[in-house]
């Protein structure tokens, strides 16, 4: 039997087509979540569906011992759509392991060993990479360690403060807080904060596992402030539900080969899953329609009465309630067939479709939500 560590909604998925998913009776759910910022172009996009196919029928896999051409491919497109053409790419499995790569990667440039991180961070579930989380809970007391300090999320002064002891190898930040609640920092404070880096010699980690691969109407969520950090990481939506994870490493710095490493990372259907993710986002302008369909919903979200905040950019939404939000969450998918996430702020519903999501299945969802609210307080 599987090891109980999830909570789990009492739904058995079974297939799902776009930005809809079904349970085992055939009934049919907007997704609004995709699987936690996962599924990026759609469940079974046709394209992403015979690339894969097509790969495994020619080589599922073989160990980084060998020159893949798909990997260099995968690299150069990589570079291209996300803007950043000179970055050299390390490919891993997942976001925890792309963020524990990018801190040990620093860590190794400075010959430092202190990480900044932020309160209400979240990175992943690997040693460094939840060492640098934000919650006490999820820390096992092996994972527990010194190396990490926690400062206010927006406060460059507090950072300063830090950077000014000369022990830091790299302060890491989300594109935006995804688990807190989709929290954006300032575009002038990643600015100062960029600056900052520079100035004491540590390196700035770019977390966009969440905030990535098109989900905010740029390709990075930092993008928006205008800095070009070291270190960018990057995993769910680029897999769109196949594991995969990256780093994208500025041109100065240098690895010496053997100093990261991963058995899976970079397969061949991993990179042929990314491929296809990509080239239906650059084809079907999928970013700068994030962009402009966020931007309206959030609108249409922020008139539901009993809405007291609504936050975000692009596809990456949080919605905050007058009340804590599971009520109307499972309303939501009890009676109205909806899919959506929280956070850890009780109050805070998570907006994360697909960028390939239909404009009126979104506003089937502010009516939804209109509903749910009115029937909780009638």
């Amino acid at each position: 039997m599987l090891l109980p560590v999830y909570s789990l909604l009492p739904l058995h998925l079974t297939r799902g087509s776009g930005s809809t998913v079904w349970d085992v009776h055939g009934t049919p759910y907007l997704d609004l979540y995709g699987g936690h910022a996962v599924i990026s172009i759609g469940h079974s996009h046709p394209d992403y569906v015979k690339a894969i196919t097509d790969q495994v029928g020619r080589l599922g896999f073989y160990s980084n011992s060998v020159h893949l051409d798909i990997q260099d491919e995968l690299a150069a497109e990589l570079g291209r759509v996300a803007g950043y053409p000179d970055y050299k790419l390390f490919l891993c499995n997942s976001g925890a392991e792309a963020n524990e790569n990018a801190l040990k990667l620093a860590s190794f440039v400075t010959g430092r060993s202190r990480v900044i991180s932020f309160r209400g961070a979240f990175h992943g579930r690997t040693s460094l990479a939840v060492a640098a989380t934000d919650n006490p809970r999820i820390v096992a007391p092996v994972n527990s360690t010194n190396a990490v300090t926690f400062v206010p999320f927006n406060d460059a002064d507090a950072v300063r403060t830090e950077l000014e002891r000369g022990d830091v190898a790299a302060v890491i930040i989300e594109g935006i807080q995804g688990v807190a609640g989709i929290h954006l920092p300032i575009d002038a404070f990643l600015q100062q904060l960029a600056a900052l880096c520079t100035e004491f010699g540590a390196m700035l980690v770019l977390d966009e596992v969440q905030s990535g691969v098109g989900r905010t109407g740029q390709f990075f969520a930092h993008q928006h402030a205008g800095i070009r950090p070291p270190l960018i990481t990057m995993a769910k939506g680029l897999g769109n539900g196949f594991p995969i994870g990256g780093v994208l490493v500025h041109p100065d710095i240098d690895v010496w080969i053997g100093e990261l490493g991963t058995t899976f990372g970079g397969n061949p259907l991993a990179c042929a899953a990314a491929l296809s993710v990509l080239r239906v986002i650059d084809h079907c302008e999928l970013i700068e329609r994030a962009g402009r369909v966020g931007t309206r919903i959030m609108q249409r979200y922020a008139e539901v009465e009993g809405v007291k905040a609504v936050r975000g950019r692009g596809l990456m939404i949080g919605i905050d309630l007058e009340e804590p939000c599971e009520p109307t969450r499972t309303a939501l998918w009890k009676e109205h067939r909806i899919l959506t996430g929280n956070a850890s702020s009780k109050e805070t519903i998570r907006i994360l479709p697909a960028l390939t999501i239909a404009e009126d299945a979104l506003d089937r969802s502010a009516e939804a939500l209109q509903l749910a609210l009115a029937q909780e307080t009638a």
